[in-house]
């Protein structure tokens, strides 16, 4: 990890921002433009992954194909001594997860107001054809205006792109408490995605809890899987059944029975009163069956037996080596 202080190509580090599974990010001083920004490298768990590469130069491509103001913009990227790097804009304010942790649950208003403004950024997003695949409070900041701008686009999926396995990721590109079914079953996913992540960060705004919560990640996916959404308006917090038919149509479990776009989701956060509530009795109405290649038992099952073949080719492979 750099220091403060230290001198990264023609940066130098100021403070570090944050450690994800694969990047640290720090606030930097650019010696040739004079200006503070961000700098995104990859930590080193993830340098020598020759996927990396592809995915900050995907990441800026996006970056700089949008142009939103709830969108962070991307600015320049490169290499220094071979790590690749990522300079975006400098945003003064926190993480929505800690946003979310101080004011949760929030009025229905404010809550509203948010995803909102959020979903008219994907919009954009979407309209480029691009998926962003990882929305969840951790890939928004809140500005120092109170206003939500969308970070981190190192998973989306733009209209060319090739499949792209990182390091450190399964293939189920995204966050468990935020993924759709589809993404947990190992689809690549599409607009609609978008609008279950956004409809799942809606449902925690209101209510203060995640939707499916569990013990672990293969118990959180199981439920986003066969679990049924609880009804908000039925929770005591003074939340309408048409805002409470938003939340449900924006997490139905079925892709096809949600909001088509972000643009349909945007008219029913402005337009509730037009949804039919009827949607609300399929949510509080117990979880059919599903095929038991569904079910918890059988992707906790399968999972366990993935880690278990991992680690008997790993000690063949020591085997080998000692062979030698």
């Amino acid at each position: 990890m750099l220091q403060i202080g230290d001198q990264f190509d023609h940066f130098q580090i100021i403070a570090h921002l944050a450690q994800g599974g694969m990047s640290d990010i720090y606030r930097v001083y650019d010696l040739l433009t004079g200006r503070e920004v961000v700098l995104k490298i990859p930590n080193r768990a993830s340098i020598g992954d020759p996927a990396q590469y592809e995915r900050f130069q995907r990441e800026l491509e996006v970056m700089r194909t949008l142009d939103h103001p709830s969108i962070q913009k991307g600015l320049d990227s490169g290499q220094f001594n071979v790590t690749p790097y990522l300079v975006t804009a400098l945003i003064s304010g926190v993480s929505m997860r800690d946003y979310v942790t101080q004011h949760a649950p929030m009025p229905a208003a404010e809550a509203v107001r948010l995803i909102r403004k959020i979903a008219d950024g994907l919009a954009h997003c979407h309209d480029h054809d691009i998926i962003h695949r990882d929305i969840k409070p951790e890939n928004i900041l809140i500005s120092s205006d109170g206003e939500p701008i969308i970070l981190d686009f190192g998973l989306a999926l733009t209209k060319n792109a090739f499949r792209v396995t990182y390091a450190n990721l399964s293939g189920a590109a995204g966050t468990p408490d935020y993924m759709a079914p589809e993404q947990i079953e190992g689809h690549r996913g599409d607009k609609r995605t978008d609008v279950y992540a956004l409809g799942t960060m809606l449902f925690e705004l209101l209510s203060g809890h995640l939707p499916f919560e569990g013990d672990n990640q293969m118990a959180v996916m199981a439920l986003h899987l066969q679990g049924t959404v609880p009804r908000l308006d039925k929770e005591g917090k003074g939340i309408s059944p048409q805002l409470a038919a938003v939340v449900a149509k924006a997490m139905a479990r079925n892709p096809d029975d949600r909001c088509a776009d972000m643009h349909a989701l945007i008219h029913a956060l402005e337009h509730p009163e037009e949804l039919d509530l009827r949607i609300l009795e399929k949510v509080e109405a117990p979880a059919q069956e599903l095929p038991f290649w569904r079910s918890q038992i059988f992707v906790s099952a399968l999972m366990a037996l993935v880690v278990l073949l991992v680690l008997a080719l790993c000690a063949f492979g020591l085997q080998a080596m000692h062979r030698r």
